[in-house]
Order: C-alpha cells, then sequence, then structure tokens
C-alpha cells in the first residue's frame, strides 16, 4: 500500500470513528457511489474480474444499508427504502451478468437521488 493509500485509509478510519449514526449512512452513500462508478469503469475496460468485485462490494453495501432500516418506527418510507435497495441489488446482479454499463448507471442515479434526500435532512438536523 502506497503512503497515499495508507492516509485515506487513516482518514477513513478516524471518520467512522468520529461520525454519528446518520453521517456513517452518508458515508455509505458514499462508499457506494465510487465503488459503483469503478465496477463501471471496469466494464468499459473490460476488466471482468475487477468489475465482480465492486459490484460485490457495491452489493454488500446495499444489504448494510437494508439491514440499517428500521421498519418498525420508519413504517411505509423503510419499506419503500427496502424495496429500492432490492431493486437496485437486481440491477446490480444482472449488471454484472450482461457486463451492463447501463444498469450500473441506473443504480448510480437512483443512490444519488437517495443520498440527496439524505443530505438534506441532515442540513435540516444541523439548522435545529
Amino acid at each position: 500500500m502506497n503512503q497515499l493509500q495508507q492516509y485515506q485509509s487513516v482518514n477513513r478510519e478516524t471518520g467512522v470513528i468520529d461520525a454519528d449514526p446518520h453521517k456513517l449512512i452518508q458515508m455509505l452513500y458514499d462508499g457506494l457511489i465510487e465503488r459503483l462508478a469503478t465496477a463501471r469503469g471496469f466494464i468499459l475496460r473490460q476488466d471482468f474480474e475487477a468489475k465482480n468485485v465492486f459490484i460485490n462490494k457495491s452489493i454488500e453495501i446495499l444489504e448494510g444499508l437494508r439491514s440499517f432500516l428500521d421498519h418498525d418506527q420508519g413504517g411505509e418510507l423503510a419499506a419503500n427504502l427496502d424495496n429500492l435497495y432490492q431493486y437496485m441489488e437486481l440491477q446490480l446482479f444482472n449488471a454484472n451478468a450482461d457486463n451492463d454499463a447501463d444498469k450500473v448507471d441506473e443504480v448510480i442515479k437512483l443512490v444519488k437521488t437517495v443520498k440527496d434526500g439524505w443530505d438534506e435532512i441532515r442540513s435540516e438536523v444541523m439548522k435545529s
């Protein structure tokens, strides 16, 4: 691991330790977008082994996000997010099988939309 990678790793670990639960979800969305973009790049370069690794990492993050949903308190919103995350996972399975960058693009757009909403919630909470 080069020095830049070591610094980034320590910086991420420190960010996780210092983050509140809302910030942790933001970090998961950021990491998901980053891995999806990387997977897309590997599809375009036809590096299918690396693509597979990053799509699988993306699916793991989606599964983590699903596990954080509180269906008791979240009600319909939690159910809708759960369904959306399941849809994203299915699209990524299909993107992986078909080497389809367009399906990855669709998931990236969906994640960005959800993240924008999550970021707005944080902005409102921080104003209070």
